[in-house]
């Protein structure tokens, strides 16, 4: 399926004036984006659908940038944190217009 405008417009905006859009991460998987100093990871998914959004944390996970952001729809945030607490990564979760921004921090690990 093409891209659609309003994804392939936010994945350069994340990735900045010299960043990398879908960057090559090991298995066969791109990064949306990833800025020129390689620091921010960034992937959008609008499809709000846990599964794909489990997914696009796995994508996050696999970078080495240190700061991971993950951009959804408002109605999705939520959803989307509950994903990225379950895969185990930590970061941020944006809503499309960047307005809200909060952070995730996995659970710690039960002893």
């Amino acid at each position: 399926m093409p891209e659609s405008k309003s994804h392939k417009k936010a994945k350069n905006k994340a990735a900045g004036k010299t960043g990398q859009t879908e960057v090559r991460l090991p298995g066969k998987r791109r990064l949306d984006a990833l800025t020129a100093s390689g620091t921010h990871a960034t992937e959008i998914e609008r499809s709000g659908d846990s599964a794909q959004l489990k997914k696009a944390a796995r994508r996050l996970k696999a970078s080495d940038a240190p700061h991971k952001t993950l951009k959804v729809p408002h109605k999705d945030m939520k959803t989307a944190a509950d994903a990225m607490r379950a895969v185990g990564v930590s970061g941020t979760i944006k809503n499309l217009g960047g307005t809200q921004i909060p952070k995730v921090r996995p659970p710690k690990p039960s002893k």
